[in-house]
């Protein structure tokens, strides 16, 4: 249900700063009363600059002047304006209970957009919330506008040292497309939609992850990223990382050799007998032992040549595997990427995947992710991790609000986007 607007956007058309800083208010009632008293309005403005800097522009500190106030007339909501000594740029004051664009209020629209983590088709949400499917649609997409890393993540030392990437197979009116997406944290910090899976296109999917992370700690690089062995992948991860370290998914050579002996389920037994402690190894000299022991097993052994090619290239790579003891809490396999991958892969088909415009369909993969970074986690994790916790929570170790939606909405000040 993408936008029809056209592919490209005219070389006029640039993005506009985001000039829009998002307050927290637990109670809509206590606004009016803040927001009409200058003194009482500044005090909470500097009380909150005081404990989340992060949500606010560059110097603030220096101080602002209130600039005016604006109605708007579509939530019949009263906001101040502030313009700041430093540079005179005018920012809006918007309180966390209203949405962007001034589309409803935030506890309107909080469940029904909870719902999309399921994929509830937005004729559906129409049907169970009012309004209509289009207007759900957009307050959905719009979120894909934000900025992933710097709507997640609030402080530059919590940058993920270690990442995985991969690109997920989609289509697009029935042709073959991309999203090279980047995962830490059980967070999704890059997703975008591409062409192909060739080096210039993957390297624009990964590019905006590099580019949202480097606007947060502008020396950023990740130690490691733990991919497949697409050679287009590795190529692009060094290019825009020079320094990084590449990891080889462990599990991939697992699954490639089971695949490849389903048939014979006693040497497949026999095989992940000797593969899995290969991983278990506590230290480089162990698992080049056990390594070693697997290719003398294996070399002489009578099995489908298929199998024997399979298990002799994991050996090969041992090399490869190795790297990851230099860098403890590296991730080895791909199983944190594949679960959120497989969130992606239930949604897309949901949808039927995309019918629209690339760009209409890469703001729908920013927004599925951002609703997965901040979505509540179920019952049975609230009793392990706390009442109403997310993955933004656990990645920063506190949350703005306790509404899910709202606390999205104060991450999201200045669209992520700090200058």
């Amino acid at each position: 249900m993408e936008s029809s607007s056209a592919e490209n956007k005219p070389a006029s058309r640039r993005k506009r700063k985001a000039k829009s800083i998002c307050l927290p208010f637990d109670h809509e009632a206590a606004y009016p009363t803040c927001m009409s008293d200058p003194t009482r309005y500044r005090a909470y403005i500097m009380e909150q600059y005081a404990q989340h800097p992060e949500l606010f522009p560059e110097g603030i500190e220096e101080g602002f002047s209130f600039h005016d106030v604006i109605l708007s007339s579509k939530q019949n909501l009263r906001m101040r304006r502030i313009k700041l000594k430093r540079n005179e740029e005018v920012y809006q004051l918007r309180p966390s209970f209203v949405m962007p664009y001034m589309i409803g209020r935030t506890q309107e629209v909080e469940k029904a957009l909870y719902y999309r983590r399921w994929g509830v088709p937005f004729d559906a949400l129409a049907y169970g919330f009012g309004r209509n499917p289009m207007y759900w649609y957009r307050a959905y997409v719009s979120l894909g506008r934000l900025s992933l890393v710097g709507t997640t993540i609030k402080d530059p030392d919590r940058l993920p040292a270690h990442v995985l990437a991969d690109e997920k197979h989609s289509r697009r009116r029935g042709n073959k497309t991309y999203i090279p997406t980047t995962v830490a944290q059980e967070c999704i910090l890059g997703a975008q939609v591409v062409e192909s899976a060739g080096e210039e296109d993957l390297k624009k999917g990964y590019q905006v992850f590099r580019d949202e992370a480097q606007a947060l700690q502008a020396d950023y690089t990740p130690d490691t990223v733990n991919v497949d062995g697409w050679t287009p992948t590795h190529n692009v991860w060094k290019a825009l990382f020079p320094l990084i370290t590449i990891l080889w998914c462990f599990l991939h050579f697992v699954l490639k050799i089971k695949n490849r002996c389903r048939s014979d389920k006693d040497l497949l037994s026999q095989l992940q007998d000797r593969i899995w402690p290969l991983y278990h190894a506590e230290n480089r000299a162990s698992f080049a032992q056990r390594v070693r022991r697997l290719r003398e097993w294996v070399t002489p052994k009578q099995m489908a040549a298929t199998v024997k090619e399979k298990v002799l290239d994991l050996c090969a790579h041992a090399a490869d595997f190795k790297k990851a003891y230099a860098h403890p809490g590296a991730y080895r396999t791909s199983n944190a990427l594949d679960r959120l991958m497989d969130y992606q892969d239930r949604l897309l088909y949901t949808m039927r995947y995309f019918h629209g415009t690339q760009e209409s369909a890469s703001l729908y993969v920013r927004a599925m992710a951002l609703v997965w970074n901040f979505h509540p986690y179920g019952q049975k994790t609230q009793n392990k991790y706390g009442p109403r916790a997310s993955p933004f929570e656990r990645l920063n170790g506190f949350r703005y609000h306790d509404n899910w939606l709202e606390n999205m909405m104060i991450a999201a000040s200045l669209g992520g986007r700090r200058e």
